[in-house]
């Protein structure tokens, strides 16, 4: 009797403390999981890296260099353009004795825009003048001539 109870006692303390067949089967699932399955997505993943590496080195390095072929010749040619543009821009930029002499030509176009202005204010005043000694030199003519001729109104 006391051995069949050191035996159940042994059987009792294996199933509560005794860990191994339990931990025998997770470390065989997490081997499985990680080392067979992921193996296998890796394997995947690295073939599809090699197909799209092949792709790029057979279709589109191709085509990006006959792109760049056609259309380097027209960039350069257009940057060749802009460059002498700016070139002539920077080669017409202002000079400090050019603004001295624009600012005196400017002085004198407008001393000559003001005498031409007063000049003309002057000969309509002029004209002003005369229309109005014209027109009472025609009115005294018909009122004179009215009064010759005995007409009234």
């Amino acid at each position: 009797m006391t051995a069949e109870i050191i035996r159940d006692i042994g059987n009792i303390y294996d199933r509560i403390f005794d860990h191994k067949p339990f931990l025998s089967g997770e470390i065989a699932f997490f081997l499985h999981e990680f080392e067979e399955r992921r193996r296998d997505r890796e394997v995947e993943n690295l073939f599809s890296a090699i197909q799209t590496t092949a792709e790029v080195k057979t279709n589109t390095v191709k085509k990006c260099e006959n792109l760049c072929e056609s259309n380097l010749l027209n960039l350069q040619q257009q940057l060749d353009a802009s460059l002498k543009s700016c070139e002539e821009v920077l080669s017409q930029q202002r000079d400090p004795s050019l603004d001295a002499l624009l600012e005196n030509n400017r002085q004198t176009r407008k001393k000559a825009w003001q005498v031409f202005v007063d000049d003309m204010t002057h000969k309509c005043s002029r004209i002003d003048l005369t229309f109005e000694e014209k027109e009472e030199e025609l009115v005294e003519f018909y009122s004179d001539l009215e009064r010759k001729l005995h007409i009234h109104k």
